[in-house]
């Protein structure tokens, strides 16, 4: 059964167990799972890679079909898939496995594709393509972006930002948190400073810096420093960025001390974190004790403080505290 995506909204996911998203459209998919199947689930969530199912078949069919009596409901999400799952799709689909929503990624499927002829064919099987984002839908996003965090930009500036991510709904999403760390200091926001937030290159990886610093790795943290040219005017937009950071791993610290699922708690995050983010996130809870969290947040409000009142040497600041742990 082939769902087109302007039918997602409204189509009732409870009718069927099996869903095959497939596309170059990942930021839609990533977005589709967390709205439409994990939102206010609470149940398990398993995620594998093909390679897993492929090496341990045997243990995941088991852990599908007999199901827990502690589990009341389960989530199954597997990345990456090829036609090389098509026998694994068919077992679980000819065993009728109950209270188990199986979500089958992939990338681009051509019409030869086994796996995508048999989800297009089977009505107890649902198929949902995920085209690239035209600039309208893009547009759209952005807009609501802005009103929702009551940020002004100008058309020349969301233009360039259009332009810049190409059509990828994750690169979006990526140049608009930075947007958003950026406008605690400033909310009406130029197009020079949107043409530095938005430059993709090398030059400026300051997500990156803050989720190295979260890791604790202090040699890819050394490495970002030395070979990027941060300008005293970059110190604010690092230190928002690590602090938010810094502010959404003590939520997960303070949930993981209630209840010792990570995959679960990372899986629940609001906004939703995408999957090559999550490997990055468990190291950050896994190297840092809740109380030495929260001393850090109330040091990198100190830090942002001491830098806004010295901005000729704010860089300093900032490489200083950075550096020394």
């Amino acid at each position: 059964m082939i769902v087109k995506q302007y039918q997602i909204e409204n189509f009732k996911l409870d009718k069927h167990n099996i869903y095959l998203l497939y596309g170059k459209n990942e930021g839609f998919q990533n977005e589709i799972i967390e709205k439409k199947f994990l939102k206010n689930f609470d149940g398990t969530i398993d995620k594998y890679e093909q390679e897993d199912v492929i090496n341990n078949y045997e243990e995941i069919v088991s852990s599908i079909l007999n199901k827990s009596l502690f589990e009341n409901k389960k989530i199954i999400i597997v990345n990456r898939v090829s036609d090389k799952l098509l026998n694994f799709i068919k077992y679980i689909s000819d065993s009728k496995a109950m209270d188990i929503k199986i979500i089958i990624k992939a990338g681009i499927l051509d019409k030869k594709s086994k796996l995508r002829n048999l989800f297009e064919k089977a009505e107890d099987l649902v198929c949902i393509p995920f085209y690239e984002d035209d600039n309208k839908s893009l547009l759209q996003i952005i807009n609501n972006f802005l009103i929702k965090n009551n940020i002004k930009l100008s058309r020349e500036s969301i233009n360039l930002i259009i332009e810049r991510v190409n059509g990828n709904r994750i690169s979006l999403y990526n140049e608009l948190n930075k947007i958003l760390y950026y406008s605690f200091s400033k909310k009406n926001i130029d197009f020079d400073t949107i043409q530095k937030l938005s430059n993709l290159s090398e030059n400026y990886q300051v997500n990156k810096l803050a989720d190295y610093y979260l890791e604790k790795n202090k040699k890819n943290v050394a490495k970002i420093l030395n070979e990027n040219n941060y300008s005293d005017e970059d110190c604010i937009l690092i230190l928002r960025t690590l602090l938010i950071k810094s502010k959404r791993l003590l939520y997960i610290l303070e949930k993981y001390e209630e209840d010792k699922n990570l995959d679960q708690i990372i899986s629940t995050i609001k906004p939703p974190i995408f999957w090559k983010d999550k490997n990055s996130l468990k190291k950050q809870a896994n190297n840092w004790f809740l109380e030495e969290l929260k001393k850090k947040i109330y040091k990198i409000n100190e830090v942002e403080f001491l830098a806004k009142n010295n901005s000729k040497s704010s860089l300093n600041i900032v490489s200083d505290f950075i550096v020394n742990y």
